[in-house]
């Protein structure tokens, strides 16, 4: 399997797995982070490539480059701009259904008395 239906499954899957949340975000701060992730993958992976920290197996790349970063790069960025936000609102929600006396212990509602 080369690296680029791999990374198309995982967003694939990413997307179905959280569009119900996806699609209640703001598009506009999600495109803005997607964008900087990528500019910020497309010269950091090049300087690394050119430095040989790291080198691609050929046969499991596509060989489309964009600068010096391989295609396949760009789609942890796109992952990691879609999946984070979509965490961060679930795990929010769950916290905020807790409440904060419920997140203090049993004693909160004591005043710590256990007598």
């Amino acid at each position: 399997m080369t690296n680029i239906v791999l990374n198309v499954i995982v967003l694939v899957v990413l997307v179905a797995v959280s569009w119900r949340v996806l699609r209640r975000l703001r598009p506009a701060p999600l495109t803005l982070t997607v964008l900087v992730l990528c500019v910020l993958t497309l010269v950091f992976d090049t300087l690394m490539i050119a430095a040989d920290l790291y080198v691609y197996d050929p046969d499991k790349i596509l060989g489309v480059y964009l600068w010096g970063a391989p295609l396949e790069d760009f789609a942890y960025a796109v992952a990691a701009a879609l999946g984070m936000p979509v965490l961060w609102t679930v795990l929010g929600r769950r916290r905020r259904a807790v409440g904060p006396d419920d997140a203090a212990g049993p004693d909160a509602a004591t005043g710590g008395d256990a007598s």
